[in-house]
């Protein structure tokens, strides 16, 4: 009996062991993943843009009229690109003093920063190349890889980001300190071993230059491209869907978007549409978080960029989802 005692406290002793010396390992190589420093281009522009050239009316001839002229058209270009395309509200609260991003133990606790100029706004002294480098880039201020789904926004244009920037810094300040973001067991174990990787560390570069402004809003493949960049977290670089790496758990596998049987093949525009805005497939079933936080969204887009996000991914090599 005192010999079998002895077995099962060396073996609980060991197990314990291992799991302390694995829980170790996890957290010093998922700290050193996040302490791994990114040199990014360091880019400006203005904020907000100015009018162009078709946009001057004759009352906005002087300086003064036509800065405030600027201002408003970008406060409104900003608005419909965050009620409509780029969704910053799921991460940063719907009055942007801080969100929720993941709440899930095994994964942890990441909160989306206060974007207001309210108590605890971390963008207040923020200048062009900051926003670029934490939004393009998935960048912090001192280097280190965030944990923000940047690749969804590397082909936003330099306008696009200033009238996101502009529209922001419109809306009242919010008082609010987020809590910094803390990672579960789970979490470091898929950031350690290259399971979950940051935007930061999957970009090919950091030092190409972004497009001042997007493309022409009209129904081509390239605007079409354009839109679908912002869908790429969840559905992968080649928009075959799969798991959502790094997403709340209880999310369901990315659902495929190109022209494969498993995917759009058999979907004709009328019946995207319906997924898209009421969140019904063409069975009858109904679309599951998180892509039912992209219906409001999806639902302010205008006709023009419905039709050209479905003409580029029709156009888009069907491919099986392999995640």
């Amino acid at each position: 009996m005192n010999r079998w005692l002895k077995t099962v406290g060396l073996v609980v002793a060991l197990l314990v062991l291992l799991g302390g010396g694995g829980f170790a390992w996890v957290t010093v190589a998922s700290d050193r993943v996040l302490s791994r420093g990114v040199d990014t281009h360091s880019i400006d522009f203005p904020i907000p843009f100015p009018l162009a050239e078709h946009d001057v009316t004759e009352s906005a001839l002087d300086e003064q009229h036509a800065g405030s002229q600027a201002l408003l058209r970008a406060i409104e270009r900003g608005r419909h690109l965050v009620e409509s395309r780029y969704a910053c509200a799921e991460c940063h609260g719907a009055n942007f003093g801080g969100g929720v991003m993941v709440d899930a133990p095994p994964i942890g606790r990441i909160l989306g920063p206060n974007l207001t100029t309210g108590k605890g706004g971390v963008t207040s002294a923020y200048r062009a190349a900051d926003w670029d480098r934490i939004v393009r880039h998935g960048v912090k201020l001192d280097g280190r890889p965030s944990l923000m789904p940047s690749e969804d926004y590397e082909l936003m244009s330099d306008q696009e980001l200033s009238d996101v920037i502009t529209y922001l810094s419109s809306r009242p300040p919010v008082d609010n300190d987020v809590p910094r973001a803390r990672l579960g067991p789970l979490g470091r174990f898929l950031i350690a071993t290259g399971r979950m990787p940051l935007s930061a560390h999957v970009m090919e570069s950091h030092a190409h230059a972004h497009p001042v402004f997007p493309p022409t809003a009209e129904v081509s493949l390239e605007f079409g491209r354009h839109l679908a960049g912002t869908c790429v977290g969840c559905h992968g670089l080649d928009l075959s869907g799969g798991p959502i790496v790094g997403g709340d758990p209880s999310w369901a596998p990315a659902p495929n978007l190109t022209p494969h049987v498993d995917g759009l093949a058999g979907w004709s525009y009328d019946t995207f549409v319906t997924a898209m805005r009421v969140g019904r497939r063409p069975d009858g079933s109904l679309v599951q978080a998180p892509m039912t936080a992209v219906l409001p969204y999806a639902q302010r887009m205008t006709d023009v960029e419905m039709q050209a996000l479905w003409a580029y991914l029709r156009s888009i090599p069907a491919a099986a989802t392999t995640r």
